[in-house]
């Protein structure tokens, strides 16, 4: 009985070994690594789902990491800091857009670069940005044109009866 009780005491330590290395690796490659490099920030009015660790990208491609929110308390706008590799240089003319992969899919920072020659330098902002747009209000006028189209309808077709 004692023999049986310290099998199942070991095959159970080496489980849970087993469990602690997969979180282990689970964390460590979850894909939200930070990119080294120059800090820049951008303004937003709205950044519904943006948090830190969120990917910066550019063209698609992953060159940064969010690494702050906050909110500004003069303007009420969203002060959002993110880094971007060194090698990188950002022109000055760039602008910033909340953006995210599909419906169900994480937010992230997408950077579309300028034309000027002129680079920012490490905290420069961003100035031209474009905020979060939300599902809930998008889906909300979506609901209330298709609301107002179904009385207009209704409205033609009651008029257009013969009496």
């Amino acid at each position: 009985m004692a023999k049986r009780n310290a099998s199942e005491l070991i095959a159970g330590a080496v489980v849970l070994a087993v469990a602690v290395g997969f979180l282990g690796y689970a964390v460590a490659n979850t894909g939200r690594s930070r990119v080294n490099g120059m800090t820049l920030h951008a303004r937003f009015d709205r950044v519904d789902g943006l948090g830190v660790g969120a990917d910066v990208r550019i063209a698609g491609v992953k060159v940064g990491t969010v690494s702050a929110t906050a909110i500004d308390p003069k303007t009420y706008q969203a002060v959002v800091s993110f880094t971007v590799r060194d090698n990188l240089p950002v022109p000055r003319d760039s602008s910033a857009q909340v953006t995210g992969d599909g419906l169900l899919g994480g937010k992230f920072l997408a950077i579309v670069p300028g034309g000027e020659e002129k680079m920012l330098a490490d905290g420069g902002e961003v100035t031209i940005t474009q905020s979060a747009a939300s599902l809930e209000d998008l889906l909300g006028k979506f609901i209330f044109n298709v609301s107002d189209l179904t009385t207009a309808v209704q409205q033609q077709l009651k008029e257009a009866k013969p009496k």
